[in-house]
């Protein structure tokens, strides 16, 4: 990687970068402004202005009232890409500035600037991350919130007002890209606005106009993104040669799978760049690989690593126990279970181990167990359940990473909000829903570790209004490995578990 050679002080990005930024129109919105749709969407668009097969640019919405849009404005909306990869002694690096990010909005202080870019004439796209939870009814939101608290609240809102505006034109429709990792994020994403319109009474018209005008996809996304790299300034600022606060590293995987008519793709022409970006009309083959291979062995592995006193996946993957963990519940509980190709399916498995063992993705263990409730459902439950249907029986190691996944949620609220705490007495901070905090805090007051998993597997709410105790030994598997993890520690409980095997 080569940088500007360093004065007495580098410059912030902003004063460094010195190029003419073409003048482009805002012509995509984007809900979000996390690491990942900035390493992963947004190094997408800005490789389509710069290959000459889109002209663009991106003002993005924060979606929650705490975010990042007062570092991105300072910034003037540029920040790092850098991608890491190799194996070994194999390493190389390649850092791009992304130049496509005009501006960030904060809805929460200024509404009404958000309600001007849905009567914007250049507006044409709609990009959203909002994490697993944000594509969700929000059933306290009304249409005279400033603003609605919800993503789909926050949307309908817009497109009720851009429909209005202009008067129902059907070319001013827009192609509407959800990124969430939920099952057919697009169809839910449209049933939710749907939903919305109908409880607000916004008229027949503007379902109509929204079903007809608007495009919505439903969407694949597959890079591991490792965000800032924290004690690493120093090096990125001498290389780089200028201080960017954004700065974000990922992986040089990429995966954009877009379920929806081919004829849409020229309206953003992602495609035709050298971002992996796949159209099709049914991409559930590779939905179903990635949640369940590689964001499964993450949460499968990555709460029980973190109580271990890992810190982040390399960690893991260099601890032969976890390892051998890791590749155990991928063969034999996750793939030994995938109906679609099962040669495709081991050689993603083969390959997303490579990709776990890069040595510069410093994946935050505590980054994946954000919101660990619904991405254990979606991303681990339906290996489990499959498997229990093939075999009869529950899987012993699925069921371990349910009882990490349970330990990992003991905790109480304190000043900072709610909180685990390691075998050395180290604080961790759990998030997730405030639902979810209370009955784990709840539960946990129970004391007896078969009681709780007794409550966790029974908690239908959490399991698509399933009662996992029901599920064939899955209590006795969950409740003993608990047990054995609350008395004896994380790896005490794993190294019996796969001594057993």
């Amino acid at each position: 990687m080569t940088g500007k050679k360093m004065g007495t002080r580098a410059p912030f990005i902003e004063e460094w970068d010195r190029e003419k930024r073409p003048k482009r129109e805002e012509h995509i919105l984007q809900f979000g402004e996390g690491n990942f749709i900035r390493a992963f969407m947004d190094w997408m668009i800005d490789l389509a202005n710069e290959d000459g097969v889109y002209s663009g640019d991106v003002v993005v919405a924060q979606p929650i009232p705490k975010g990042l849009s007062e570092p991105i404005n300072r910034q003037q909306g540029l920040y790092t890409v850098v991608i890491r990869d190799g194996e070994g002694n194999d390493c190389r690096e390649e850092a791009r500035v992304i130049r496509c990010v005009r501006r960030c909005l904060d809805p929460y202080t200024d509404y009404s600037a958000l309600l001007e870019i849905a009567r914007s004439e250049a507006l044409e796209v709609i990009i959203s991350n909002t994490t697993e939870q944000g594509i969700t009814d929000c059933e306290r939101d009304r249409p005279n919130d400033w603003p609605p608290s919800s993503y789909p609240g926050k949307l309908t809102a817009l497109l009720y007002e851009r429909f209005c505006h202009f008067h129902g034109a059907s070319a001013r429709g827009l192609l509407i890209i959800p990124l969430e990792l939920i099952d057919d994020n697009g169809g839910e994403l449209k049933r939710l606005v749907l939903r919305f319109a109908e409880r607000w009474a916004l008229g027949k018209d503007f379902s109509n106009w929204f079903l007809s005008s608007c495009k919505v996809v439903t969407t694949l996304v597959d890079r591991i993104v490792t965000g800032y790299p924290a004690g690493e300034e120093s090096y990125f600022e001498q290389n780089l040669g200028y201080h960017d606060r954004l700065l974000t590293t990922c992986e040089e995987y990429n995966l954009l799978a877009i379920q929806g008519p081919k004829e849409w793709a020229d309206l953003l022409p992602i495609h035709k760049t050298r971002a992996n970006v796949i159209w099709d009309e049914d991409i559930s083959p590779y939905r179903d690989r990635k949640l369940r291979i590689l964001n499964g062995a993450h949460n499968a592995v990555g709460l029980a690593a973190f109580l271990a006193g890992h810190q982040y996946v390399i960690d893991f993957m260099e601890d032969a126990l976890f390892r051998s963990f890791l590749e155990a519940v991928v063969y034999d509980e996750i793939v030994s279970n995938f109906t679609g190709a099962p040669r495709e399916a081991r050689a993603f498995a083969a390959q997303v181990i490579r990709r776990f063992s890069n040595p510069y993705l410093k994946h935050n263990l505590l980054q994946i167990a954000i919101h660990g409730c619904a991405k254990f459902r979606v991303r681990c439950l339906p290996s489990l359940l499959d498997f229990s249907v093939r075999t009869g029986q529950a899987p012993p190691l699925l069921a371990f990473s349910m009882a990490a996944f349970i330990a990992f949620y003991r905790g109480e609220q304190d000043s900072d909000g709610y909180a685990g705490k390691l075998s050395d007495g180290t604080a961790y901070p759990i998030r997730d829903s405030e639902e979810v905090l209370s009955f784990f805090e709840e539960v946990w007051r129970l004391g007896d570790p078969h009681a709780v998993a007794a409550a966790v597997l029974a908690h239908r709410s959490f399991w698509d209004g399933r009662d996992l105790s029901e599920v064939s030994g899955l209590l006795e598997h969950v409740a003993g490995s608990l047990e054995r993890i609350v008395r004896d520690g994380v790896r005490p409980a794993l190294r019996a578990l796969m001594g057993e095997r």
